[in-house]
């Protein structure tokens, strides 16, 4: 396989020395762009535009073509997995994604199982065909949801503040809690060895509530199953472990343990002190994060002054990768994004050990 003109982001995942610092940044292709805006009202819902791979290819394209980033991510959605284990994923304007049925009690939880790979078949096309368009020029980053914080949406049947249905099952029935992230495990293990075959550089497991959790019941429900992916991941083509990077946000006292699951880099949100977790956990893992995505809704001189303040906190070694803390907003201005992206290259280019 001919090597990438930029693998910039890569090394940096293998805590390899890299020219400068890469940046990508979570949610990079969405509503925050004239043109996703435009495809999505073509697509005529979020769910045909994911399922259609050539409009999932691109958007997934959209925001390169407008920033020098360094990596591309592929557009889909984490509950593309419960959706194939046939809970019936919908999206209401203004209230999110919904799920037709739950599985929120004994009988529904014994039932479920992980799905056939073939009813996913539309997200492995988009990674083929988004491999195809990038060529050489930057690697392409899959992804899924953690087995946690898929169980929330499959057991509240759609978003929520807290989640407290699934926080009381934690409690009240962890068995039942323990068969349903088991069970999304092997279906997440199946889901990114898939996405691998297809052409993904590194995947990315998001625990977008695994924060919610007590500390001991992350370590449980959260930390456990994604362990058991993550030893389960095939290499990637050159015979190397693929890498990978684990992102939980709001779980920023749980760092130590989480550097110990087996991820080649941990996402950081912006409440996470970066200059100490690189300080005790850059020679275990490499860091990405974590720059506050309301940041990128004040002015162009902030959203410079604040990107040099990550830059400058995260410090010069291997193994840091600069991102927000969450994903992008819509309404961002492209010119906040774009000053971001010029300044990270700007600023980690100054020293020369980097």
């Amino acid at each position: 396989m001919p090597a990438l003109e930029n693998d910039v982001f890569l090394r940096a995942l293998r805590r390899e020395p890299t020219p400068y610092t890469p940046v990508w940044l979570m949610r990079q292709a969405g509503r925050y762009l004239p043109e996703y805006n435009a495809t999505r009202a073509r697509a005529g819902s979020f769910l045909a535009l994911a399922k259609t791979p050539s409009l999932a290819t691109e958007v997934t394209l959209q925001p390169l073509a407008r920033f020098p980033l360094d990596a591309a991510i592929l557009f889909s959605d984490i509950l593309t997995v419960p959706d194939a284990m046939g809970l019936g994923l919908y999206f209401v304007d203004g209230e999110g994604p919904k799920f037709e049925r739950t599985t929120a009690t004994a009988e529904s939880i014994a039932a479920l199982a992980a799905p056939d790979m073939a009813s996913l078949r539309y997200v492995f096309d988009a990674v083929g065909e988004i491999k195809r368009a990038l060529g050489r020029s930057v690697p392409l980053i899959g992804f899924a949801g953690s087995p946690f914080t898929l169980a929330c949406y499959m057991i509240e049947g759609g978003g929520s503040p807290d989640f407290a249905s699934v926080r009381r099952m934690s409690y009240a029935r962890p068995d039942l809690l323990r068969r349903l992230v088991d069970v999304n495990a092997v279906a997440v293990a199946a889901y990114l060895n898939e996405q691998i075959t297809a052409g993904a550089d590194a995947v990315m497991i998001f625990d977008t509530w695994g924060g919610l959790l007590s500390h001991a019941a992350y370590r449980q429900f959260s930390l456990r199953p994604m362990r058991e992916i993550l030893a389960a991941l095939k290499p990637a083509p050159d015979g190397r472990a693929i890498p990978t990077i684990l992102f939980t946000k709001g779980a920023g006292a749980s760092l130590d343990e989480a550097a110990d699951v087996g991820a080649s880099a941990l996402g950081l949100d912006w409440t996470v002190d970066i200059a100490k977790a690189r300080r005790e956990l850059g020679r275990r893992v490499a860091l990405q994060g974590n720059l506050d995505p309301l940041v990128l809704l004040t002015d162009l001189d902030t959203v410079v002054r604040e990107t040099e303040a990550v830059i400058q906190a995260a410090g010069p070694a291997p193994g840091y990768i600069f991102n927000l803390g969450h994903g992008i907003l819509p309404g961002t201005p492209l010119a906040h994004v774009a000053a971001l992206v010029e300044t990270v290259h700007r600023e980690s280019r100054v020293n020369p050990a980097q």
